[in-house]
């Protein structure tokens, strides 16, 4: 007999289902207040009801979370500081790759190539819940369209990342979350993709899923009516953070009746990968708000220390990012500070 199926599969692991790791890592009544508090708070500032703006900081991946709850320990220090900002901190599990690469703390935890998920998995919920028990919202991209099974019940807003806002079954899956998603515009600038995707995931969809139980099952959506756009900048448009390029995008919005709700991302292609350049992004933005452009949100890559090193079991520096720049949790400061004075 021939040989039909799995020909390249060279291995098979069971995965432990989302309902049993959320009976072994409970979502508890108050970090429950936290998670529905966030996500409302994101709702009635996307429609106009809060003037705050809310910002998505944190490292670029987690990569060690004892770092990683530090840097949440900082952060909720801070919160009483910014009153005009909504601080929800960014707690990103899945890095998506051009080719090839560390693919996060899910697949990857151990960082050695060994591939634990499940163990990846144990791992991000209880990173979740240690953040979320300091009174910070979070925030995480689904890349893995299962995975979110395992901790959105903790997440209070979601993204959709440049290199999926183009994937139809991304689109159904921000249609079905119970947060606010913002879609990023694709990596080359486009921005007209991501603005179909926030309209695609307005609608009603079928698809097929696994189940919390882990059975496979056909969902059915109601659409999400807070999707929103996030401009990153791109390899062929260059950064689309100033003045101009808001008023285009909403500009944009407008034409397809959807809400003006912008979001920049301050890294990625309009820091052109250089992470110090997220301040001049920040400035510029704060200058925009001033003249009435509807920013309703800021991402920032942020650590313990600047910049980012080169994973080396054993000789790693504490508290920097092993993915993208980071700006030092220092440098962070001055630009909340910024912020929360341009809001009120």
């Amino acid at each position: 007999m021939l040989n039909l199926e799995n020909s390249r599969i060279t291995g098979v692991k069971p995965l432990i289902s989302p309902a049993v790791l959320a009976e072994e890592l409970p979502l508890d009544s108050a970090n429950e207040v936290i998670v529905r508090n966030g996500r409302q708070g994101i709702e009635k500032i996307l429609q106009g009801e809060d003037a705050r703006c809310f910002v998505v900081v944190g490292p670029c991946s987690i990569h060690d979370p004892k770092a990683a709850l530090e840097y949440a320990d900082k952060l909720a220090s801070k919160i009483s500081e910014f009153p005009n900002l909504l601080l929800v901190m960014r707690v990103y599990f899945e890095k998506p790759r051009t080719v090839v690469g560390w693919k996060g703390l899910i697949n990857d935890p151990y960082l050695d190539g060994s591939f634990q998920i499940n163990r990846g998995l144990r791992l991000a919920r209880q990173v979740l819940i240690d953040v979320v028990s300091r009174g910070l919202p979070t925030a995480t991209e689904f890349l893995d369209t299962t995975f979110g099974q395992y901790y959105s019940d903790l997440v209070s807003w979601g993204a959709i990342g440049a290199r999926t806002a183009e994937s139809q079954v991304h689109r159904e899956l921000a249609s079905g979350l119970s947060m606010p998603v913002g879609i990023k515009n694709r990596t080359d600038g486009d921005i007209q993709v991501a603005i179909d995707g926030i309209c695609a995931a307005a609608y009603r969809h079928l698809f097929p899923s696994l189940t919390k139980e882990g059975a496979p099952a056909i969902f059915e959506t109601a659409g999400n009516p807070f999707c929103h756009l996030i401009l990153r900048g791109g390899s062929l448009s260059g950064p689309n953070y100033e003045h101009l390029a808001l008023v285009s995008a909403v500009e944009q919005l407008r034409r397809h009746e959807l809400p003006e709700n912008l979001v920049v991302d301050a890294s990625h292609g309009n820091s052109r990968k250089d992470h110090e350049k997220q301040i001049e992004v920040v400035s510029s933005v704060c200058r925009s708000v001033s003249q009435g452009i509807p920013v309703k949100g800021v991402m920032l890559e942020s650590h313990l220390q600047p910049g980012r090193q080169d994973y080396v079991p054993g000789a790693s520096q504490y508290g920097v990012s092993i993915t993208d720049a980071c700006l030092s949790f220092e440098q962070t400061l001055p630009l909340l500070a910024q912020l929360n004075s341009a809001y009120e």
